[in-house]
């Protein structure tokens, strides 16, 4: 059952062209293979506007802000294209209310226009809308009708800019959507009880692009130049899934092994004693097509998230990335889910003295069979796999929803 031919609709919860991986775009460049999708850009606002009007992101979208554009713009691949809407009115300072949500259908507006003119111009009769995970704009395709209307669950919410008016929209497009599709259990349990039609399908990764740490002519990463062997390393945001106090039993128990941490940093989340420490490196952000480069040089990959109801979501994109590379992975257990989707190819730690123990062990006994069996792992987690497991789910909605 193939979900193919179709006119898909995607309001994004990034940029297309941001600096990091994205659930909603990667989902959106899947099923573009079969079908003709439209990437609704995570919209920018007038305070955006004149905040950062220099900002490259800024300048690539300006030409497209005008009322006579369609805001359409091609992208790399075939099948899917860009909607770049016009600057919308900053109101999450408002308070929850009438006003607020008078606004909101303003900035609804503007976004629905740029939808239908991309209808028109097609002449597309019926379509199917998602909004991955852009709760801020829950009634955008109500009045358009969709044949089928999905809400893609990719993360817990727990920003307080996204909580102050997010949880009222979320819960209201949880509870209209033909289709609820969550990214972890917890999600999943969560969002069953508010729609009865809600599947559990996870995140996966670009094992293509990680998979380059295994060409045996790519150089390290320059960063890790010098560094103390073994290197043992994590590459994405380092904030307030942290477990630091773990993280600093860990480190002050392994004084000749380097740790690496490469990514955007969030201070307020961060202990003063992160930055000082000797055999901590940490490297800043660094592009994307840097990645493999860093993985490489690697001998373990870790994830030290602390164990809570947030972390219990999550479905890191990294850890199929790693795997991708061929590297031993060492996590704490904060998300118990992903023991079946690893299969025994990741150490899953309790707390700082197992994970001590267990890069003692890594260290001793890693070899190319195990190796092969972790890429096997991320070759079973591709975005591809996800791309199909989501269209299959929802070209059996459809055909559902028309008997």
């Amino acid at each position: 059952m193939i979900l193919k031919g179709k006119y898909i609709f995607i309001l994004g919860a990034t940029k297309f062209d941001g600096p990091d991986q994205s659930t909603s775009f990667n989902i959106a460049r899947e099923l573009s293979k079969n079908n003709f999708v439209y990437y609704i850009d995570y919209p920018i606002t007038w305070k955006d506007y004149f905040n950062k009007k220099n900002n490259k992101l800024i300048q690539v979208r300006k030409q497209y802000f005008s009322p006579f554009s369609d805001g359409i713009v091609s992208s790399e691949y075939d099948n899917l294209k860009i909607i770049i809407s016009p600057p919308l009115v900053s109101i999450n300072f408002l308070p929850e209310g009438r006003v607020y949500r008078s606004i909101l259908r303003i900035n609804e507006f503007l976004i629905r226009k740029r939808m239908k003119m991309a209808i028109k111009k097609n002449k597309i009769k019926d379509f199917i809308y998602i909004n991955s995970f852009n709760f801020h704009y829950p009634r955008i395709a109500d009045s358009l009708k969709p044949a089928l209307s999905v809400y893609h669950c990719v993360d817990p919410m727990i920003i307080p800019y996204d909580m102050k008016h997010g949880i009222i929209s979320e819960d209201e497009l949880v509870l209209k959507s033909d289709l609820v599709i969550c990214t972890s259990r917890m999600l999943y349990e969560e969002k069953k009880k508010q729609n009865l039609n809600t599947y559990f399908i996870p995140n996966a990764a670009d094992i293509e692009h990680s998979s380059k740490a295994l060409n045996e002519n790519l150089s390290i990463n320059h960063h890790l130049e010098g560094m103390a062997r073994p290197v043992i390393g994590y590459a994405g945001s380092i904030e307030r899934r942290f477990n630091y106090e773990l993280i600093r039993e860990v480190i002050d128990a392994n004084p000749d092994k380097s740790f690496v941490f490469a990514g955007p940093l969030m201070p307020e989340f961060v202990p003063d004693w992160f930055l000082k420490t000797p055999n901590l490196h940490y490297i800043g952000r660094l592009p994307f097509e840097d990645m493999p480069g860093l993985i490489k040089g690697f001998d373990i990959a870790i994830i030290p998230f602390k164990k809570d109801e947030v972390s219990r979501t999550i479905f890191p994109l990294k850890l199929f990335e790693y795997l991708g590379a061929g590297k031993p992975v060492i996590a704490t257990d904060f998300n118990p889910d992903l023991e079946e989707f690893t299969h025994g190819m990741v150490s899953f730690c309790r707390d700082a003295a197992s994970f001590i123990k267990t890069i003692e062990e890594v260290l001793k006994t890693d070899n190319p069979h195990l190796k092969q069996a972790r890429i096997s792992v991320a070759k079973e987690n591709t975005w591809e796999k996800r791309g199909e497991e989501i269209a299959e789910l929802i070209f059996n909605t459809i055909k559902n929803k028309q008997f």
